[in-house]
C-alpha cells in the first residue's frame, strides 16, 4: 500500500544522573567527593533508505524513543552515552514540526538528519565542591531528552511528471515508454496512487512519474488533488498529457495549470510541454493543428502522440530527453557536515521566565526555570536550596512578587513544588 503522510512523536533519550559519592579508601577515613557524571541521552535521527518507498510502516508504529544515559558512579566513572535510534524513511521524505516548519528534507540515500536530541548528563558531586562546602550532597540529575510530533511527508523522486486531467492517457503513456505496469481503465482515478518508470534512451535515463488525475478545484483538496500535487513538486519538466477527444482540450490545459498554481507558483515555472494524446483516432487528429496554433500563442510545444498505438511517443521521448540534458540538474540537500545530520535544530532560546497564577498557587514558566528544576534533585534540602538560588539568579523573587505572591506561598515549576521565602530558605 502507497502511503505518503504519516504523524509520530519521537522522544530522545534523558541524559543520565550524576551522583553523589565520596572516596572510601583504606587509610582515607574522609575522602573527598568523587560522583561521576550521568552519559548524554540518544538521539532519535532520520536516515534515508531506499529499501523503503512508502509510510505506511509509521501508521501502525508512531512512537519512537531513545535509550537514555547510563547514571555516573563513585571514582569518577561517567555514564555510558544512551544509544541513538535512527528511523528508516523512503528517500525523499521531508520532515516538519508543529509549526509546519521543515526540519529534514532527505532527497538522498543514506542522507540523515537529527529530529530530537538526547538530554545532557546530570553533573556528580565532584563539580560542587567551594571553599564553604567541601563535602556537597549534590548531584545534578539528567537532563529530559527532546519530545515532538514530526509529520512525514514523501514527495517521489522524478525527473519528469505526468499530468492532464483523469483519462487523458497518462497511464497508458508511462506503459509505453517505461517497464511500469499500472492500473488502466476507462473511468476517472484509475490511478490512485503515483507510479514511477524509468525511461531508458541509449546512454541516458531519466525517471518519470504518473500523477493521480487532477480535477478543477484539485488545490483545495477536490478529487485525488491535495494528496497528489506535492509529488510534482520535485520533478524538473512538466509533460502535460492532453485528451485528444476531450469537447475542449485547450480548457483542460489551462484548469490543469490554474490548479498547479493555486496549489504552488513555481510549478509554472518548470519546463512544460503538452502531449495531444489519442490522434490514432480521426476525430482527435482532425483537431491537432487547431490545439497546436493555441498552444503555440501560448509559448507551450506540443507533440502528437498515441499512447496507446505508440505513434509519435519516441519523438516526444527523444525531445523530453533534450530538455532534461538543458536543464539543471534536480536541486539536493545541503552538504553533509556531519555524518549524522543533514539539518542540525537550532537549540532554543532560553525563554524569559514569566509567572502565572493557578488558584491559591503560583507557576513559574520558562525554559530557563523549567530546566533548573528538572536538572536538580530535590529529594535533599541540599538540593533545593541550589534550585531556589538558581531561580533566584534569573529574577524569580521579584517576579513572584510583582504577581501577588507572599512569602510561604506554594509556588510550582515543571514537576517541582516549593513554598517560597525571599531569604531563599
Amino acid at each position: 500500500m502507497f502511503i505518503d503522510e504519516a504523524q509520530i512523536y519521537v522522544q530522545a533519550g534523558d541524559g543520565g544522573d550524576g551522583v553523589v559519592s565520596f572516596r572510601r579508601e583504606k587509610f582515607v577515613p574522609r575522602g573527598g567527593p568523587d560522583g561521576g557524571d550521568g552519559g548524554r541521552g540518544g538521539d532519535v535521527y532520520l536516515e534515508a533508505t531506499e529499501d523503503v518507498n512508502t509510510l505506511y510502516g509509521f501508521h501502525h508504529k508512531q512512537r519512537f524513543e531513545a535509550d537514555r544515559g547510563g547514571n555516573g558512579a563513585g571514582a569518577r566513572k561517567h555514564g555510558t552515552r544512551g544509544k541513538d535510534l535512527a528511523i528508516m524513511v523512503p528517500v525523499g521524505t521531508m520532515a516538519y514540526d508543529v509549526e509546519g516548519n521543515v526540519v529534514a528534507d532527505l532527497a538522498e540515500p543514506g542522507g540523515k538528519a537529527v529530529v530530537a536530541r538526547g538530554g545532557r548528563g546530570g553533573l556528580g558531586n565532584t563539580h560542587f565542591t567551594t571553599a564553604t562546602m567541601q563535602a556537597p550532597r549534590i548531584a545534578q540529575k539528567g537532563e529530559p531528552g527532546e519530545k515532538k510530533s514530526v509529520r512525514l511527508e514523501l514527495r517521489l523522486l522524478a525527473d519528469v511528471g505526468l499530468v492532464g486531467l483523469p483519462n487523458a492517457g497518462k497511464s497508458t503513456l508511462l506503459s509505453s515508454i517505461t517497464a511500469a505496469r499500472p492500473k488502466i481503465a476507462d473511468y476517472p482515478f484509475t490511478t490512485l496512487v503515483p507510479n514511477l518508470g524509468v525511461v531508458a534512451l541509449r546512454e541516458t535515463s531519466f525517471v518519470v512519474a504518473d500523477i493521480p488525475g487532477l480535477i478543477e478545484g484539485a488545490h483545495t483538496g477536490a478529487g485525488l488533488g491535495l494528496e497528489f500535487l506535492r509529488h510534482i513538486r520535485r520533478t524538473r519538466l512538466l509533460v502535460h498529457v492532453l485528451n485528444g477527444l476531450s469537447d475542449d482540450p485547450v480548457r483542460d490545459f489551462e484548469v490543469v495549470n490554474r490548479e498547479l498554481s493555486e496549489y504552488s507558483t513555481e510549478l509554472l515555472d518548470k519546463t512544460q510541454v503538452v502531449a495531444f494524446n489519442k490522434t490514432d483516432i480521426p476525430e482527435a487528429r482532425d483537431r491537432w493543428l487547431q490545439v497546436r496554433g493555441s498552444l503555440m500563442a501560448m509559448g507551450v510545444e506540443s507533440f502528437p502522440i498515441s499512447a496507446a498505438t505508440g505513434e509519435g511517443v519516441q519523438v516526444l521521448v527523444e525531445a523530453v530527453a533534450a530538455m532534461l540534458a538543458q536543464l539543471a540538474p534536480a536541486p539536493t540537500v545541503p552538504a553533509v557536515e556531519e555524518q549524522v545530520r543533514v539539518y542540525r535544530l537550532e537549540p532554543k532560546p532560553a525563554e524569559e521566565v514569566a509567572v502565572e497564577r493557578e488558584g491559591d498557587s503560583y507557576r513559574l514558566k520558562g525554559r530557563a526555570a523549567e530546566r533548573a528544576a528538572a536538572l536538580t534533585n530535590l529529594d535533599t534540602p541540599e538540593g533545593m536550596m541550589v534550585m531556589k538560588r538558581r531561580l533566584a539568579r534569573l529574577g524569580v523573587n521579584r517576579l513572584l512578587e510583582r504577581a501577588g505572591a507572599k512569602e510561604g506561598d506554594l509556588v510550582r515549576v515543571g514537576e517541582a513544588e516549593f513554598r517560597w521565602y525571599k531569604s531563599g530558605r
